[in-house]
Formats: structure tokens, C-alpha cells, sequence
């Protein structure tokens, strides 16, 4: 009598192959992409609620504050690129870098 310990795992292995013939063998044909569906739409439109919480008063940034913006980001780039450097300048290991010793081979 077959154990379950071989029977289990001959059989998840012969259902795998068979997956796998078939899946080589067999060509499915190309499915049709429908154009004439449209999509749902995504975005709810809020224009029919003037009670809603959702803001419509949008206030886009001035180019002052795009430049004051940019001009930080450039500070703290060039900041953290000081810092780099400083730190590269300096070798990592000052002497000769240590080898693993050679182990004896055990024999029984």
C-alpha cells in the first residue's frame, strides 16, 4: 500500500505537468477589445452639491513662491552635498585590510 507521504506529493507533481502540457499546448484564442463601452465615470461631479464640504476656491502658488521654493530646495541639496563630501574625503580602512585565516580540514 502506498503511503500518503509518497502518494500527496505524486500526485500534486503529476496534476503540476499536466498543468504545464497544457498550458504549452494549448493557444487560446486572442479576446476582442470592445471600443464602443465607455468607462463609468470616476470623479463624482460636485457641481450638483453646492452644500458640500469640498472647497472650490483654489489657490494657486505665485512664482515668488516658486522661486522661494526652489531656492530652499537648492540650499538643502547643496547642504546635504557639503556633507557628503566631507565625508568622502577620508579613507574608510586606514592599513592593509585583514585576510580570513586558512582552517584545517577535518578528518573523520
Amino acid at each position: 500500500m502506498i503511503s500518503l507521504r509518497l502518494a500527496v506529493p505524486a500526485v500534486l507533481v503529476a496534476a503540476a505537468v499536466a498543468g504545464c502540457i497544457t498550458y504549452f499546448v494549448t493557444r487560446s484564442p486572442p479576446q476582442p477589445v470592445e471600443a464602443d463601452q465607455r468607462l463609468p465615470p470616476t470623479v463624482p461631479n460636485v457641481t450638483d452639491r453646492p452644500d458640500s464640504a469640498i472647497s472650490t476656491n483654489i489657490r494657486r502658488p505665485t512664482t515668488d513662491e516658486h522661486i522661494d521654493a526652489f531656492e530652499r530646495a537648492a540650499e538643502a541639496i547643496l547642504k546635504r552635498a557639503q556633507n557628503a563630501k566631507a565625508s568622502a574625503d577620508k579613507p574608510l580602512v586606514a592599513g592593509p585590510i585583514p585576510l580570513p585565516r586558512r582552517r584545517p580540514i577535518l578528518r573523520p
